[in-house]
């Protein structure tokens, strides 16, 4: 990307593996709703100097390790990978509290601090953020393992148990993986967007419990989670979840989106937001593993880097079906 709307491939100089990294031969790359606000210019960090033009994006990816810099053990070499996308500096209190992923100095791959995206045929990853994946868990699984740690994280924050009841508000890819890992854990799972095209394809893959947004069954939520870029929606899963449950909070809308503090206090409710899929990465390759969770159906293709441009920009691509996530192979 070198501004809003513009994009190029380029030849550029390979990347080198240095003390603590390795260089991954890139397989698969997931394309998701913030490389789309890079491609406007309307994502956040941009205009908050966190993030520059011209940038590679890229944060939802697998791929096998190629090369190995100084101190990395020999054992990585050759093995199917995918990664975290947050890299925090490594001495903080924060990042040695395990929080590395809300680590004031990190930089996220493809995102923020300059630090190239996975959109290329190799990534330069540090060995620390690597998840290695069993071979139960295929390429395009792999792929998913990023957007399906933000999914996981946020079915763990609503602390529901089977029988519980939850409604996931936005059908887009993490609102259906988060969809899918609370129905494999024995909740009763609604799900509530504006689309009818999104919302028939959460039907065909199983999510029967699919509701427009104007038509919620009134029942009583044990927690709601907010999956878009709604200004409107985190008040909503306010006044749509029982007392004393938990609103989950991991879309961003591009404006405040404001909720009445009294309304928290009265209903006994805990609210949660959510950044990033580090914590759930290795419970995600998990439930990817051993077949709880299949999300595969949500991959609507697989196109090469001359196709980005175009599924950035929401153009039709000839063989991409209606699913919410397009995945690029750079090997194409």
């Amino acid at each position: 990307m070198t501004a809003p709307h513009e994009s190029a491939v380029l030849d550029v100089d390979p990347p080198v593996a240095g003390a603590g990294q390795v260089v991954v031969d890139v397989h698969r790359a997931g394309i998701c709703g913030t490389d789309v606000e890079f491609f406007t210019g309307e994502m956040a960090y941009l205009h908050q100097g966190h993030a520059h033009y011209p940038l590679r994006l890229g944060h939802e990816w697998m791929g096998t390790v190629a090369s190995l810099g100084e101190g990395v053990d020999r054992s990585w070499l050759g093995r199917r990978v995918t990664g975290d996308t947050m890299l925090g500096c490594g001495h903080c209190r924060l990042c040695l509290g395990g929080r590395q992923h809300v680590c004031h100095e990190r930089f996220e791959i493809g995102i923020r601090g300059d630090w190239p995206g996975a959109l290329a045929e190799q990534l330069l990853v540090p060995v620390t953020a690597l998840h290695a994946l069993p071979d139960s868990v295929d390429d395009v699984m792999g792929a998913l393992v990023e957007p399906g740690g933000n999914a996981m994280r946020a079915v763990e924050a609503t602390q529901a148990r089977p029988g519980s009841r939850v409604l996931v508000y936005g059908p887009g890819t993490i609102g259906l993986v988060a969809a899918l890992i609370a129905e494999s854990d024995g909740v009763e799972v609604h799900l509530a967007g504006r689309s009818d095209t999104s919302l028939g394809f959460a039907r065909s893959i199983g999510l029967h419990r699919s509701w427009h947004a104007d038509e919620i069954p009134d029942l009583p939520y044990d927690a709601v989670i907010d999956c878009t870029f709604g200004v409107d929606v985190p008040a909503t899963a306010v006044s749509l979840v029982q007392p004393g449950g938990r609103v989950v909070l991991i879309g961003l809308s591009g404006s405040p989106s404001l909720i009445d503090t009294r309304d928290l206090v009265l209903g006994d409710l805990t609210a949660v937001g959510i950044l990033s899929a580090s914590p759930g990465l290795a419970p995600t390759i998990e439930h990817y593993a051993d077949g709880r969770v299949d999300p595969r159906p949500i991959v609507a293709g697989t196109v090469g880097l001359a196709d980005v441009g175009a599924a950035l920009a929401g153009t039709p691509i000839p063989g991409v079906g209606p699913g919410p996530k397009i995945h690029i192979d750079p090997r194409r």
